[in-house]
Formats: structure tokens, C-alpha cells, sequence
């Protein structure tokens, strides 16, 4: 049943993403960011090292996939501040996976959930700016 669940959640995420704006995709990678961090956090609790490292491993991609999306030519110190938030973040997720400490991961999710609300606070009329295209 389990593995039924995990499949078809990942078919809804692929069709979700097959017809998300620029601006969604990058919501859903900072659910899926969020998530993975406190599955981290759990699996350090329960010290769940294989678990651990997998959850830990996966918000690290997703983090180094918000890093690399973004435009450094067009978005001037946000984009610089951000790049170097998530530097700071992936240095922190490392040091977590190292020293097993949760709190590492609290520290990270703190700023991604801030960056998130921030994201989540631009108007929709403003989504497909970054994406050179006005909506349909």
C-alpha cells in the first residue's frame, strides 16, 4: 500500500510540474526542500542513518537546484543574497549530516520558510515575468 501511495505521488508531482508555471515550480521545490529537511530532521531522531543521508542528500539537490536557477545577470543583489543564503544553507545541511544535529536543520528550514513566504507573496499577475511570457 505504501509503495502505491509513494507512486502515485510522484505521478502527481510530474504532472503538476509538466504544466506548472516558473513560479510554481520553484513553490514546489521549496515544499519538497521543506519536507526533505524534516525528514532529515526525524531520521536523526531516530537515528536512522541511511534514512539520514537519503533525505539529507535529496534536500541538498533541491537547494542546489533553487541555487542554480538563479539569473545573476538580471537579478541584482536578490539574486546575490539569495546565492548566498543558499550557500549558507547547504553548508548548514553538511554540518548537520556530519554532526548529526537537528537543529542544523531547523536553522536551514527557518530560512527556507522565509524565503518561501516571500515567494508565496508575489501577486500572480508577476508569476511569468521570469519566464519572458505573459500568461495564457
Amino acid at each position: 500500500m505504501r509503495g502505491s501511495l509513494q507512486s502515485y505521488r510522484k505521478v502527481s508531482l510530474e504532472s503538476e510540474i509538466a504544466v506548472a508555471s516558473p513560479h510554481r515550480v520553484i513553490q514546489l521545490m521549496f515544499n519538497g526542500a521543506l519536507e526533505r529537511l524534516a525528514q532529515g530532521r526525524f531520521a536523526i531522531e531516530q537515528n536512522n542513518l541511511e534514512a539520514k543521508g537519503l533525505y539529507i542528500n535529496k534536500a541538498i539537490g533541491i537547494i542546489t537546484g533553487l541555487k542554480n536557477s538563479l539569473n545573476m545577470d538580471a537579478g541584482g543583489d536578490i539574486a546575490g543574497n539569495l546565492d548566498r543564503l543558499y550557500d549558507f544553507s547547504l553548508r548548514k545541511i553538511s554540518e548537520a549530516n556530519i554532526n548529526n544535529d537537528p537543529q542544523a536543520l531547523d536553522d536551514v528550514s527557518a530560512i527556507l520558510r522565509e524565503i518561501k513566504e516571500a515567494w508565496d507573496a508575489i501577486p500572480a499577475d508577476k508569476h511569468y515575468i521570469t519566464a519572458n511570457k505573459e500568461p495564457a
